[in-house]
């Protein structure tokens, strides 16, 4: 029995129609993602624009469809609901600001390093205050994000760094929590603010209060206490060659524990 297609086609249509379907064609689901994606990334720029301009409650369906020349159901067919669209935003956000992380360079001194990135994060917050509160507002709020868990990525590098000059006083992830609490702090304070009582002194008065909760004055690397000796060491650790993995494992185990007392 003739197919379908081939009832109601030329043998030419017939034919173009029997080519797309070969396996070695690309499969219509990926065509499909292709051309969706950029109609997503013109809404997801549509609603940051308007959310940049206007304020979270200007960010509808409506409007972001009409700013970015859809039809609102398409809105839910690329996110689902509002908050996938904002989730999407969120995204963007973190990708924006890995960018700039990703330009700026290290410094030799790697607390100078520190304060150079928490200056980065909090002027990020302040030159984007709405797309900010979106993307720390919330908890959880994007941080599944494949530019969330870079941006994480090179802040971990920088304590490490901090750790192996025997600079951290206290361990990596908590040296991380308090770097982002401060930062996220320092910018929903001053947003919170009138614009005529921000006062400067508060975002360095902060930061010097980070700097001086995760690191010490001068390195400790020897002769500070085990803590300080085993945040070194377990700093330097994936670099040695010495230890089998079992015996690697295990040591990390034993210098993490010594990390967090004291």
């Amino acid at each position: 029995m003739a197919s379908f297609a081939a009832r109601f086609c030329t043998p030419g249509e017939a034919r173009d129609s029997t080519a797309t379907s070969r396996p070695d064609g690309p499969a219509a689901s990926e065509v499909g993602a292709a051309a969706r994606e950029p109609v997503r990334q013109r809404v997801v720029d549509a609603a940051a624009d308007l959310l940049a301009r206007e304020g979270r409650d200007a960010v509808t369906t409506r409007a972001v469809a009409a700013a970015a020349g859809v039809q609102a159901p398409v809105i839910y067919r690329l996110f689902g609901d509002k908050d996938g669209l904002l989730e999407a935003v969120a995204e963007h956000g973190y990708a924006t600001f890995l960018a700039a992380k990703q330009l700026v360079r290290e410094e030799l001194d790697p607390v100078g390093d520190l304060r150079a990135s928490w200056d980065l994060s909090v002027e990020f917050g302040l030159a984007n205050p709405a797309l900010y509160v979106l993307m720390y507002g919330e908890p959880k709020r994007g941080t599944t994000s494949a530019a969330f868990q870079a941006g994480m990525q090179i802040l971990m590098g920088r304590i490490r760094r901090l750790a192996a000059g025997g600079w951290l006083r206290v361990d990596e992830k908590l040296a991380a929590a308090l770097i982002h609490a401060t930062a996220r702090g320092a910018v929903l304070t001053w947003l919170s603010l009138p614009e005529d009582e921000r006062d400067p002194a508060l975002l360095t008065a902060m930061r010097e209060s980070m700097v001086t909760a995760v690191t010490h004055q001068q390195p400790a690397v020897q002769g500070a206490g085990p803590a300080d000796a085993a945040r070194t060491l377990r700093a330097l650790l994936p670099e040695q060659t010495a230890l089998s993995g079992a015996e690697q494992h295990l040591l990390g185990e034993w210098l993490d524990r010594l990390s967090s007392d004291g």
